[in-house]
């Protein structure tokens, strides 16, 4: 029970520091009394209802439905875009900006990136990014295979040089393809030293960004000339797959589909994804939603970004 001069003292305080914009030792100084009385007054205030608090959320922000999706499936964070229309191009773009917001907030000094190549969503957040120029000692490293046809491999080195300046970094390039002809051509590459030096530095990313993809490859994909054969495509259709992170590819639960194609792909392996600190997977509409949906059952992503009407349907998938 409070009493009436409790009452005033307490709501002084709390009109001090809400709406005058007071510290609390301001407010202790101008009014005699002690800075822990100020704190507990002003925590007291809080429970007998003077101070009432309410986050009003704006229109085209979702933070009950990003709650949702952290709590289902276990993330660190989510972020829901509110997307201008349907258009595929248009979803990756709006994706793409609220990815550039995010890594400008999060990125932190001395931190090791992991960037995919041949995803358009991230070349879309590299285009939309701002530069982030106080940050020291970051690192930059490509973690899926970026040489392809010559028209197309423009955007895999863009993607990593690129966001390189952007965060005043030092770029790492993975200089093999994503997917190469042979297992004996496997082995022959990853004899190569600056190979060897990005791939030493897999298991040290702090940040991993990755696109999620779906059975049928990218447009961009398909120009590098990084793809399966339609043979290839069958045969990991017919054994449950879904879609692939850094095509690694996997079912609707997120167990990985076992084939010989992995044998030829030279990219970061889903579980150093997986032990990764903060792995951030960039994706949305129709197209990806099992890719989305497998990649969130099997824990390879802690962070998803993707749109609204994406994010409605995983909170209620019930499969």
């Amino acid at each position: 029970m409070t009493t009436l001069d409790e009452q005033r003292l307490m709501t002084k305080i709390a009109k001090m520091y809400i709406e005058w914009g007071w510290n609390q030792t301001d407010i202790a100084r101008q009014l005699g009394i002690s800075q822990a009385t100020v704190s507990r007054l002003f925590k007291r205030a809080k429970e007998v209802g003077i101070i009432r608090i309410s986050v009003t959320v704006p229109v085209g922000v979702y933070t009950d439905l990003e709650g949702e999706l952290i709590r289902k499936y276990s993330l660190k964070d989510a972020i829901v875009v509110d997307t201008l229309g349907e258009d595929e191009n248009q979803i990756m773009r709006d994706i793409g900006a609220a990815a550039a917001y995010y890594l400008e907030n999060v990125i932190r000094d001395h931190e090791v990136i992991g960037i995919s190549s041949w995803s358009s969503t991230l070349l879309a957040m590299i285009d939309a990014m701002h530069p982030i120029p106080a940050k020291k000692g970051v690192l930059v490293v490509q973690i899926l295979g970026g040489i392809g046809n010559p028209s197309a491999e423009i955007h895999a080195a863009r993607l990593t040089s690129r966001l390189a300046n952007l965060v005043n970094g030092t770029a790492v390039f993975l200089p093999a393809p994503g997917i190469v002809g042979s297992e004996a051509a496997l082995h022959v590459l990853l004899q190569d030293q600056y190979v060897q030096e990005a791939l030493s530095l897999f298991d040290k990313v702090t940040l991993a960004l990755v696109g999620i993809g779906s059975i049928e490859p990218s447009r961009l994909l398909t120009l590098s000339g990084n793809i399966f054969s339609q043979e290839e495509q069958n045969y990991l259709r017919e054994h449950g797959a879904v879609g692939d992170i850094l095509l690694h590819f996997y079912d609707i639960h997120g167990k990985p589909v076992d084939s010989s194609l992995d044998n030829r792909v030279i990219s970061m392996q889903l579980e150093q994804l997986r032990r990764t600190e903060r792995s951030v997977g960039i994706a949305g509409g129709p197209r990806k939603y099992q890719g989305i949906l497998g990649a969130l059952n099997g824990r390879w992503i802690n962070v998803l970004i993707t749109d609204r009407a994406t994010a409605e349907r995983l909170v209620h998938d019930e499969s």
